[in-house]
């Protein structure tokens, strides 16, 4: 199998109809997360303590957000990455809820809530890509992403990074 490259990725927004039929599929926390911008409470999310390589994906519409070889231990209760898979894959909002400042992080595609990013990251960046566990789906090295749209990666083709 070949590496699957960040040009393949179409990150045109879903229809109406397909927002709808994979926000069908999520629990309540992951509604609250993703579609209400919520957050998850501190050191009890599923990845925190994942190790395994391979590829975070939109828990909503499966675009590759984050490698887990950009990983690290922030110490923050939420998983943290430097940098994303790619830049064109997040976009970024000013959030002033709770009297703060802060640049929200969703997904480019589906709008979907992932996190913040901070200026207190490790190098070579110095940002810290806050994430909600409950915004991520984690596909393991060398299985095939998923293409809950049917346009992203190629049928068949699994991440090798």
């Amino acid at each position: 199998m070949t590496n699957v490259s960040i040009e393949q990725f179409d990150t045109s927004r879903p229809t109406d109809e397909q927002l709808q039929q994979l926000a069908a599929d999520l629990n309540e926390e992951e509604r609250h997360v993703l579609l209400d911008h919520g957050t998850e409470a501190p050191f009890c999310g599923v990845f925190l303590q994942e190790k395994r390589q391979g590829i975070y994906t939109c828990r909503l519409c499966g675009l590759p957000l984050f490698t887990a070889g950009n990983k690290f231990e922030s110490g923050t209760g939420w998983p943290s990455f430097t940098p994303p898979f790619s830049e064109g894959h997040l976009a970024y909002l000013c959030d002033t809820s709770y009297g703060m400042v802060r640049t929200e992080i969703v997904c480019a595609r589906c709008g979907a809530h992932q996190g913040h990013v901070f200026p207190d990251g490790p190098p070579p960046t110095g940002k810290r890509y806050c994430i909600n566990s409950v915004s991520l789906a984690f596909t393991p090295k060398g299985v095939p992403l998923p293409d809950k749209l049917a346009r992203g990666a190629p049928e068949g083709e699994a991440w090798q990074g």
